[in-house]
């Protein structure tokens, strides 16, 4: 098939950096390069690159700049074109029960056919794309789609509320929205129209000029002049669509994030750099075997796990997988063990949350369930306690999975940090090691290096010490911002707002967002690793730590914990519970870590995605109003949680 060449690429700002601060950058060696230009070189290229790195303007790089690529065509086109297009790229599991299954070939018709569907809209190259959508096929067809031809997605995930959508919407300039009548949760129907008329409503977002909808639930929904189903366009749409390529640097996705302070940043990536990382980790960090494997990660495509773990590198490496739609406990907490046997799942991908939550609920929900094609176990979003890690290797993977306990952010866009299986021991909660092509630092205040020694090494701030294909690319629209946080803290490094510490070995354990540390007398504690302890005794599922005012010592440790039902036995009432679990904490960290006081909780507040919300937390504890809590999965947790507070706390 011909290769054409696209249109001129979508530009975007780069602020130009003074010779003193560029003079901070270390640029990666040859052979460095050389790596990447091998792991590039495993894609399509409808123009081959010829340079492999542009650094000469730090922060902002380019990567395989003269090169052209289309990210949908690698996805799908080159497999069909390869003669695996009857080889199954989808399982989707609807949350009622219904099944649908796309070989790549079905999966190329309907994303071709969605592609001409938005050129028909006058949707074209650089174009914004605001997609909000439950987890179905239509979903990924869409990314492909509006990739495909050049336009830019930023995915909006599916629970965020109306003024959520209305800002990333306003901030990306997007002119369509593609999302659906409603998606299933819980058992039952829930809508996701409504939020997008609700964030348009007076205007509010004049750029969008149509709304595709797909129909999911088969729910009522008022449709105005700018709205179209989806299966109306695509029956009208051209079957046939020639993926183009575009330059390697041309923009593919924005995808928002939450700031400590101010409006989310519209975190950018562009294409051959990104595609490169995703399908490179996705290869190495799985140990894929994409002839044999059947994949699952549970992530939501609204995020950037879903974005390079579920859609760009698991299709660019031409694997099956499962995409389920609903949450681990619907219509009970044996879903998800019953669709890893029922596809036989050899790769599963999952979050310490939800291992936590089946902690709390005990073995039996999976036990009963034949997990033996399990052979690569995944974990990702934070960091995972030891116990929690043992629990997954011995219950769900059978003491004979390799763990791959994995760190990276929307920003790295792939995987940084883990075990590659086969090569290492891996350790209980450590991620280990800095993959091959990545340069990881641990620095101290001043932005010394933190060495490892044979006692390990005292706590620091984790930087990345070079740069790597699918780094961000910058804040959409706001060049200044993408400077501040994350190159200026130490100059030359990018920070990745983490703490981490070596231990005696070499190896990197990650102690969470250094904005979820606590100053107790002078003394910085990480949370992750208090709840970490706490989680070590055999009564707790899972916890939550926080830092709340104190006259004395600055900041105290206050802990909300869930008990595990089944290792509860004869345990005594809650005042002793949380005496118990404060000496605990004591014995395994110190006395300045222990907690002053515990609360026993049957749920923690969380995020659809599985996130704690540490902020209402710390709310309760300091006394305020609990702030917004628009964004979490339930917001009946926070209530119960204040109303047991005025009732009197463990402590």
């Amino acid at each position: 098939m011909p290769f054409g060449l696209g249109p001129t690429p979508l530009t975007y700002k780069i602020a130009p950096m003074s010779d003193n601060f560029a003079a901070n950058f270390e640029s990666p060696s040859p052979e460095r390069l050389s790596f990447w230009a091998e792991q590039a070189n495993q894609l399509a290229w409808h123009k081959p690159f010829t340079k492999t790195l542009d650094w000469s303007n730090p922060p902002f790089a380019k990567w395989f700049e003269d090169g052209q690529i289309n990210a949908s065509y690698n996805c799908l086109d080159r497999h069909v074109l390869g003669g695996k297009g009857d080889k199954t790229a989808i399982l989707f599991e609807g949350e009622p029960g219904d099944t649908q299954t796309y070989t790549y070939s079905e999966l190329l018709a309907e994303t071709k056919k969605a592609a001409n569907a938005l050129l028909d809209l006058g949707i074209v190259a650089g174009d914004r794309v605001a997609i909000y959508m439950p987890m179905i096929p239509e979903t990924v067809i869409a990314m492909l789609a509006v990739a495909r031809i050049g336009a830019v997605h930023s995915v909006v995930f599916g629970g965020f509320s109306a003024d959520s959508l209305r800002s990333r919407i306003f901030d990306a300039g997007a002119k369509l929205v593609i999302t659906a009548d409603g998606g299933f949760r819980k058992g039952k129907a829930h809508p996701i129209k409504e939020a997008v008329d609700h964030a348009l409503q007076d205007n509010s977002c004049p750029s969008i000029e149509h709304i595709l909808v797909v129909q999911r639930t088969n729910s009522d929904v008022a449709l105005s002049d700018k709205d179209i189903w989806w299966h109306e366009a695509l029956a009208k749409a051209a079957p046939e669509h020639e993926a183009v390529g575009f330059d390697s640097e041309h923009p593919l996705f924005i995808l928002y994030t939450s700031g400590t302070t101010g409006k989310p940043k519209g975190i950018l990536h562009t294409t051959g750099g990104y595609l490169t990382g995703a399908s490179y980790t996705h290869r190495t960090v799985f140990d894929l075997k994409s002839e044999t494997d059947v994949y699952w990660c549970t992530a939501d495509v609204g995020w950037i796990t879903g974005h390079s773990y579920v859609v760009y590198g698991p299709l660019a490496n031409g694997v099956t997988q499962v995409i389920y739609e609903g949450t681990p406990d619907s219509p009970n907490f044996e879903r998800w063990w019953e669709i890893i046997a029922k596809y036989k799942v050899s790769i599963f991908y999952t979050a310490p949350t939800a291992i936590r939550t089946f902690m709390k609920v005990g073995r039996a929900v999976v036990d009963g369930h034949n997990l033996s094609s399990l052979r690569i176990l995944g974990s990702v979003g934070e960091p995972i306690n030891p116990e929690a890690w043992q629990w997954y290797h011995e219950v769900v993977g059978g003491s004979k999975c390799e763990i791959v306990d994995t760190w990276w952010q929307t920003e790295t866009g792939s995987i940084m940090i883990s075990p590659v299986p086969h090569t290492m021991k891996t350790k209980p909660g450590s991620a280990q090691r800095a993959l091959p092509g990545i340069t990881i630092g641990i620095v101290d205040e001043n932005g010394s290096p933190v060495i490892s020694s044979a006692e390990g090494s005292e706590a620091g701030y984790l930087t990345i010490d070079q740069p790597w294909p699918s780094m961000l690319r910058g804040v959409w629209g706001d060049p200044e911002r993408f400077i501040e946080t994350y190159w200026s803290r130490f100059p030359g490094k990018y920070f990745a707002g983490d703490g981490a510490r070596f231990d005696e070995d070499g190896d990197i354990w990650l102690l969470g967002r250094i904005d979820d540390v606590i100053k107790v007398s002078g003394h910085r504690l990480s949370t992750a690793e208090i709840e970490s302890a706490l989680v070590e005794h055999h009564w707790v599922a899972e916890a939550a730590v926080v830092g709340a005012k104190d006259e004395i010592t600055e900041q105290a440790v206050v802990a909300f914990v869930i008990l595990r039902q089944d290792e509860l036995g004869d345990a005594p009432n809650e005042e002793e519970i949380g005496k118990v679990l404060r000496s605990w904490v004591t014995e395994k960290i110190g006395a300045i870590a222990r907690p002053r006081q515990i609360m026993v909780v049957s749920e923690l507040p969380k995020t659809r995605s599985g996130k704690i919300m540490r902020r209402l937390l710390k709310d309760v504890a300091e006394g305020r109003p609990v702030g917004d809590t628009t964004t979490l999965a339930d917001s009946s947790v926070m209530k119960a949680i204040n109303d047991k507070l005025h009732n009197g706390a463990t402590d």
